[in-house]
């Protein structure tokens, strides 16, 4: 096993980095109320629900585009600074939707400034949580992401409380505010770790650690970047429309389908759990296999028989449990085959998939009309990510790149 130097850092720290990540994961993860928004917004600006919900889509886009950078934010200015900043501009963000008076307005205040900011604290902070605890890696990840997926979860009520009482401006105005209120502190109790300190002993086993340069060279880190992609296609898409294929494919009541949502969050969350907590007892490329083989039967369903409401439900708790697996075990998957000093750039990259399948399920819908089209190119896309995530091997140790590169 690599030598750290963490053994020097008094354990307290990274317990109280461990506590203002899960914290801040929490604030973060509020963005995922978003649906409950979308019908006063549309008569606010008098617009149809599809342009305004398009919001989360910018939202989740930025939001993989500031995750992909989060690591040289991290490098020049520091976990703390950067994870105040990205509270601030939440904060800012919600409190511009709170004004926002047209569609325009509301893609950037709602879309681009909130999810630039949710993107610039979530992965950051994970993989630098990550980094403290590389013996557990994947509990830590259950951790931290769970507490994200919990946060929608309990944002839920929140909002929904804020909107019974209060206007719907003055929702977002306290929203951002509690938002901001538990990032700030959060951010105050973590501290950035330490770098990994590689082992030369001859006797020591094959260590990986490889910068993005290196990283993208080799076939296994697009083939991890297409299984990712394709884990958040499938997941953010049937998340995001489950409501309308309850009424509009099982011919459920609005209220019977709506149920969906707490269906898909507490699934979510189960996966995280689960997944990340299995993730530290058997390979994590395994995990992924079985996450992608909950997701098949999931959209099997979708797909090839007469849904009632027990098959609905059951098939978007599939889908919604593999997705929320899948987006825990991740950050260690990768650092498993890179390596953790430079977990940040190269997850971060990969991170985009989070973004372009947000908007791609969608896009692909709208081209081609209906789901039916969608549920059968990601049901492809999953096929050919299980063949993958069978042959894929981890690649050679760092150390044996070197020659290779040089002479490239």
């Amino acid at each position: 096993m690599s030598r750290t130097n963490l053994s020097t850092v008094p354990n307290s720290v990274r317990w109280l980095t461990l506590a203002g990540t899960i914290i801040m994961q929490f604030a973060l993860g509020s963005v995922y109320t978003w649906s409950l928004f979308n019908g006063q917004l549309a008569q606010k600006l008098d617009a149809p629900v599809s342009q305004v919900a398009f919001s989360f889509g910018l939202l989740s886009l930025g939001l993989a585009v500031s995750s992909s950078v989060a690591g040289k934010l991290q490098e020049r200015f520091g976990v703390r600074n950067v994870a105040i900043g990205a509270g601030l501009l939440m904060a800012l963000g919600l409190y511009l939707t709170a004004q926002a008076n047209s569609l325009m307005m509301l893609w950037l205040s709602a879309g681009v400034l909130v999810g630039l900011a949710d993107g610039a604290g979530y992965l950051m902070t994970l993989s630098n949580c990550v980094k403290w605890f590389p013996e557990r890696k994947g509990v830590i990840s259950a951790c931290a992401i769970g507490a994200y997926g919990l946060g929608s979860l309990g944002f839920k009520f929140i909002c929904s409380g804020l909107l019974a009482h209060f206007s719907l401006e003055n929702t977002f105005i306290i929203w951002g505010g509690l938002a901001m209120a538990l990032i700030i502190p959060a951010a105050l109790m973590m501290k950035d770790a330490p770098k990994q300190e590689v082992s030369q002993a001859k006797d020591a086993p094959a260590v990986r650690d490889f910068s993005l340069a290196q990283s993208v060279r080799m076939p296994q880190y697009w083939m991890l970047t297409l299984m990712f992609l394709t884990a958040c296609m499938s997941g953010l898409y049937v998340i995001g429309v489950a409501k309308d294929i309850g009424e509009g494919m099982v011919h459920l009541s609005a209220q019977t389908a709506a149920s969906a949502v707490t269906i898909i969050a507490i699934a979510n969350l189960s996966g995280r759990l689960v997944l990340g907590v299995l993730s530290d007892k058997i390979a994590r490329i395994r995990v992924i296999t079985l996450a992608q083989i909950v997701s098949i039967v999931g959209m099997s369903i979708l797909l090839f028989t007469r849904m009632n409401e027990t098959t609905f439900f059951i098939s978007v708790a599939c889908i919604a449990f593999s997705f929320g697996g899948t987006i825990t075990v991740y950050p260690s998957l990768v650092s498993d085959f890179f390596g953790l000093n430079n977990l940040t750039k190269n997850y971060g990259l990969i991170y985009l998939g989070f973004g372009i399948g947000s908007v791609l399920g969608s896009l692909i819908a709208s081209l081609f009309g209906g789901f039916t089209v969608t549920f059968s190119l990601i049901m492809t896309l999953l096929v050919i990510s299980l063949i993958m995530s069978i042959i894929i091997r981890m690649p050679h140790k760092a150390q044996d790149m070197q020659p290779a590169l040089q002479r490239g």
